[in-house]
């Protein structure tokens, strides 16, 4: 990011982080620095506004002819259409929406399974969620397939070894199913490539998007991916889900439902109600974006020539975000001129991408362990001298295969985004190297 770039940030940062209540503090009054979007980013105050107002005021179910009803479902259509404004789907009638990126996963590897003759080989990731690997292992598992195969990553930089993953593919490979940006390490994969792999072997391709959407731009068109899962919850949003499927598939496949049900996508694949108010919270989240866009297009017009109206304002943002975060990550590696990055302390380790000629490769998520301390200590430490939230989580490694590349089963993580400061990110540092000491010394 350009000087003049970072001088914008300076005035507009301001008016981002009004747009979230909790950014300066926690629900309880307490001033923090919060660095766990990784597990659930901060929500927007338009986000929970629309959401309190679509469960209070349409209420009653779609189908009927009361103006609560025809709000309702004019509503869902809404969240349908912002959703693939964002993605860059060709239609509305590709968006699905669910409880979860995980019960989405696995409704669509019970759909896909029903192709599935027992003799077949799916292909995932070494630093996948689990939400991408139990649905396809299930299947191994009831021997509906005959193996899940993983492609290794680099340990030394966190990348996709994507000459592993062409040679683990053959006539047999049905899935290969990919997160976008590795929730443990930061790495972004790369889609496009995987993509061509997967096509030339005739495979169906699946992405994990859960911790993509908030940092980088995404469109499911130029990827060539047959199916797109995120989270809204990692995007600014609430709880809830929300699948891209290409129409032909989803129109052919044949998912969990209850027989009355609708026959055609995208309500063929929802289980139950939809809840109105998750169409309205994620549509408040597109305002915002298109919001963002329209203040920074100027600055990445080079990159949005392909799209116009809300697709180019949609796309203006992320692009302006993904810049910005580079310069979060490149901070967090190698500090500011009074603090020291974590590239230069002492007794930590840092899994992933370290390069900071190389941070068009991440985003500013960064999993790492003091020598010798308990990170659940350290991220105690950090909450309670300093008042840094971060995580530290035993269930894989945030639901994560990564760390077991390390031999690690329990990491501290932190996770900026495009709402964090700079201070935020010194006084990060500034604490971390403070907790270097305490452990050292005990």
């Amino acid at each position: 990011m350009k000087e003049s770039q970072v001088s914008t940030v300076d005035l507009l940062l301001g008016e981002i982080r009004r747009e979230f209540p909790y950014v300066e503090t926690d629900g309880n009054g307490k001033p923090r620095v919060f660095f766990e979007n990784a597990a659930g980013s901060l929500v927007l105050k338009r986000a929970a506004e629309a959401e309190s107002k679509a469960r209070l005021s349409c209420s009653a179910n779609t189908g009927g002819p009361s103006w609560e009803s025809k709000k309702n479902e004019e509503t869902i259509l809404e969240g349908r259409k912002s959703v693939r404004d964002f993605l860059n789907a060709p239609s509305e009638h590709c968006i699905v929406s669910g409880e979860s990126a995980s019960s989405m996963l696995f409704n669509l590897s019970y759909a896909l399974s029903r192709e599935m003759s027992g003799d077949e080989n799916i292909i995932l990731t070494d630093y996948d969620h689990y939400a991408n690997i139990s649905p396809w292992q299930e299947l191994e598992r009831r021997r509906v397939v005959k193996e899940v195969r993983f492609t290794r990553y680099n340990p030394k930089d966190g990348m996709l070894d994507t000459s592993h993953l062409a040679s683990l593919i053959d006539k047999k490979t049905r899935v290969i199913s990919v997160t976008g940006v590795a929730n443990a390490l930061g790495s972004k994969t790369p889609l496009t490539e995987v993509s061509k792999l997967a096509k030339e072997a005739g495979a169906y391709f699946v992405v994990d998007a859960v911790h993509t959407v908030a940092h980088v731009p995404i469109d499911v068109e130029r990827i060539g991916c047959d199916f797109l899962v995120f989270s809204a919850y990692k995007l600014f949003s609430r709880r809830g889900s929300f699948m891209f499927g290409r129409q032909d598939l989803l129109e052919k496949l044949r998912p969990y439902k209850v027989e009355p049900a609708p026959n055609d996508p995208p309500e063929k694949w929802e289980m139950g109600t939809r809840d109105q108010s998750l169409f309205a919270s994620i549509t408040a989240v597109m305002d915002y974006l298109n919001w963002l866009g329209s203040k920074t297009e100027h600055e990445v017009k080079d990159k949005i020539t392909a799209y116009s109206d809300k697709q180019r304002l949609l796309k203006a943002a992320l692009y302006w975000i993904e810049e910005y975060e580079k310069v979060l990550s490149g901070m967090m590696l190698n500090g500011t001129e009074t603090v020291a990055g974590m590239n230069s302390m002492k007794d930590l380790e840092v899994y992933g991408m370290r390069d900071s000629a190389r941070l068009n490769l991440r985003v500013p998520t960064f999993s790492f362990n003091i020598v010798g301390a308990d990170p659940h200590e350290v991220a105690e430490y950090m909450w309670k001298k300093h008042s840094v939230a971060l995580l530290a989580e035993n269930n894989g490694g945030f639901y994560s295969r990564a760390l077991r590349t390390y031999g690690k089963s329990v990491a501290v993580r932190a996770s900026p985004v495009h709402f964090n400061s700079t201070r935020e990110v010194g006084h990060f540092l500034s604490g971390l190297s403070d907790a270097l000491k305490h452990f050292n010394a005990g």
